[in-house]
This record gives structure tokens, sequence and C-alpha cells, in this order.
């Protein structure tokens, strides 16, 4: 391992414990989605520690197994969380992929409700590992465990990697301490739990039924309150389900600090395609008409779009478009701007407006150019009249979205990248 140097050296020891614990976990409530995701992950634990506390007497007495088949179904649900967690790589190329959070609540959720209507009647026999696989009966119990597993890698990554990568450097080991505690804390809860609903006399299979109904209302509280999770996953869903994206370059994008992404504008559904390449969380600056668009406005407004007029509609409109655009930059966050201004009505790009070299005149941070190929004849596009009126006339299309090297704040121009883009548009298939 690399030497680290200590990013809060002067931090003093204090050696009363109660009050630096609870100091540590006043810190983490600072930050709102630091705070959100380290509740996320202590449910999860809180779900792990009934599952893993009843599966030796749900293997026995539920099931009629021996120890082996506890150990089967302890290995298919360990296997499953491995496997998502490994799969998370894959599907987040490699960055922190919040889109995943809500897919693995939804699917811990789905299974651990099969899972109760998947338990088969107790065998008449005590079965050992071999026995049971032996029995078609058990398949579905066995899918059932090692997609928990999975989808429980889905939900759990991304929420320890957002943890890390959003907690001030300064702070992040005390911040995993603030996870560590509220996962005790929340694993204890969890045993009580348990033990009062055997007491009063629930079987294991619907105290696991219970667990996973709780675990639906638990993620619909969290993702009201942090909806970023939830859009991702909303937008990623929508995107692909509608197009075939091809994504080329997207790595020109830095994965730290602020940028300025600017890309051609075809149709109303641009920015949505964006937002579910790129993986780091965009900030856009639309037109306050777009901005105001049925259904697609909640979206835009969940992810803290920038609405802006023209000047001469509406200079204070401009004004605090530009200021927000500014403190945004500051924060470190991504911007994405359609410098041309307005649809374009004919498929070619429209002439590049010079808001992007106020932008950067005002804040130099790097500009990355972006092209979006094949969104026009879409019905989100204004090819065939009025987008969004006419029928549509295609489904599943292939589309791409392709970056090119990032220009220092030096470099650019309205040309520049307005020439930069077009040359991306080329023959992309």
């Amino acid at each position: 391992m690399p030497p680290a140097a200590p990013t809060a050296a002067a931090l003093p020891i204090d050696w009363n414990f109660a009050r630096q614990t609870w100091g540590i976990v006043r810190h983490a409530k600072q930050s709102r989605p630091v705070w959100l995701s380290l509740l996320g992950i202590s449910w999860f634990w809180f779900l792990g520690a009934i599952y893993l506390s009843k599966l030796p007497t749900y293997a026995s007495d539920v099931l009629g197994g021996d120890a082996t088949v506890y150990t089967l179904l302890m290995t298919l649900f360990s296997l499953g969380v491995g496997t998502g967690s490994m799969l998370c790589e894959k599907l987040s190329g490699r960055k922190v992929e919040l889109g995943l959070v809500p897919f693995g609540s939804l699917g811990l959720c789905l299974f651990g409700i099969d899972l109760y209507f998947a338990t088969p009647p107790q065998a008449a026999v005590t079965l050992d590992w071999l026995a049971f696989i032996a029995s078609a009966g058990n398949w579905r119990l066995m899918a059932d465990f090692a997609l928990i597993g999975v989808f429980g890698g889905f939900y759990i990554v991304p929420l320890y990697a957002l943890v890390q990568s959003r907690s001030a450097p300064e702070f992040r080991s005390r911040a995993i301490a603030a996870n560590n505690i509220l996962n005790s804390l929340f694993m204890v809860v969890s045993a009580a739990f348990a033990a009062v609903l055997a007491a009063n006399g629930v079987g294991i299979p619907t105290v696991l039924l219970i667990a996973a109904l709780l675990n639906l209302v638990v993620a619909a509280y969290i993702y009201s309150l942090l909806p970023e999770f939830l859009m991702r996953f909303v937008i990623w869903l929508l995107t692909h389900t509608l197009y075939r994206v091809r994504h080329h370059g997207l790595e020109q994008i830095p994965e730290h600090g602020p940028c300025v992404l600017v890309c051609n504008h075809v149709s109303f559904m641009d920015a949505l395609i964006l937002a579910g390449a790129v993986r780091r969380p965009i900030r856009f600056v639309m037109d306050h008409y777009i901005f105001r668009t049925p259904l697609l406005g909640f979206v835009f407004r969940t992810a803290r779009a920038i609405p802006i007029a023209p000047a001469k509609e509406d200079p204070q409109a401009k004004t605090r478009a530009f200021d927000a655009v500014a403190a945004a930059l500051a924060e470190g966050e991504v911007v994405c701007i359609f410098p041309e201004g307005k649809l374009t009505a004919d498929g070619e790009i429209n002439p590049f407006r010079p808001s992007i070299e106020e932008i950067v005149a005002r804040t130099p941070v790097p500009v990355v150019p972006l092209a979006l190929c094949g969104m026009w004849g879409s019905f989100f596009s204004r090819r065939y009249g009025k987008a969004m009126l006419s029928w549509p006339r295609r489904f599943w299309s292939c589309i791409a979205l392709k970056a090119a090297p990032a220009l220092a704040a030096s470099e650019v121009s309205a040309a520049v990248l307005q020439q930069t883009v077009a040359e991306l548009r080329g023959d992309w298939r």
C-alpha cells in the first residue's frame, strides 16, 4: 500500500468515547447524501442480520434439512453478494452509479417476498444438501437466495462508494466510523425486532416476508428524501428502453472536479440521454420552456437543472442562470449546456452562441465537446413538424453519444466547439 499523508493531522484525540461517538454521527449528518447513504447501508445490515440469524433454524425446522442445507443456502447467498458486487464494476463503468441502488433494493424486495411463497412444505425426512438439490421444488427457493445476494450487492456497493466519494477527505475515515456505529445499532435493533416477532409466535417464513415488505417501505422513504437515486434508475430504464445507446469516448469526461459539457441539441430527450449515459451527476442549463415540460420537468427539477431565458426576454433570468452555473462549478460539479440555444429544425447544427465563452471566462474549467447522433427523426425531434405531436415512426433505434478530448478554458470558443461537435457527428455508425 502506498503511503498516505494524514488529511487531518491536527485532529485532537478525545478520550470521552460517548462524546466522540455522538460527534462523529452528528458530523456525518451535515452531508445529506452521505447521511442518507449511511442509513441505507445500515438498513441493509438490519435485513442481513435477520437473514443470517434465522437461516440456521429456517434450514432445519422449516425445510427439514441438516447442517449441509444451511451451508448450501449460506453459500448461495454469499456467492450472490459477491457476484452482484463484482457486476457493479461492470455495470457502473468503475464510477459511482447511483442508478444501481433502486435496482438493487427492488430486487431485494421482490425476491424476498417470493422467498415466502417459494418455501416448500417441510420434508418428512431430514435432507442433506444433495437430496435438497435433487428436489426440483427447492430450485426456486435456491434461486431466490442467490438473487437476494446479487441484488444486495447492487444495492450496497454504490452506497459504500458514495460515502467515500462524497465525504470530505479530512472526514472520510470518520464517516466510515459513523457507518460502523450505525450498522451496529441497526443490527441490535434487528435482533430485538426478530425476538419480539418470535415471542409472539410469528413463523420464520413470515418474519422474512415482513422484512421484505419493510424493505419496500424504507426504500421508498429514502428515495423520496434523496430522489437522485431513483431518477438515475428511471432515466437509465427510459433511455435504454426507447433506444439502443452506444457510448464512444466518455472516458474523456474528468472523473473528479468541475467541467462543462457542450452538446448539439436535437430533441427533447437529449438531456435524459446524457444523464443516463454520463456516470457523474450533471447540472443541465436548459431553456425555461423545456424546464417546464410536463412529466420531464419533474425529472429536470429533481436533477437540479438550471433554467435560462434569452436576455431580451428576461435579463434577470439569464443572470441568475450564469450565477448558478458559476456556483455549481465552484462546488466541483459537472454542468452541461446546449450552445445552440434551441432544437434543430433541419437536423443540422445551429450556430453555437457565445454563452460558453462567458461561462469559462468567469470560471476557467475544462470543456468536453459531445455529439449526439441518430436522434434526428425521433418522436422527440422536429423532423416531422412539432416534436411529440406526430405518430412515433421508430422504436429502439440505434443512437450514439460521442465525446472528444477536453479543451482547456484558454482554447475554448464557440466556433471551435461547433467545429469539433460537427466532426464528432461524422460517420458515427
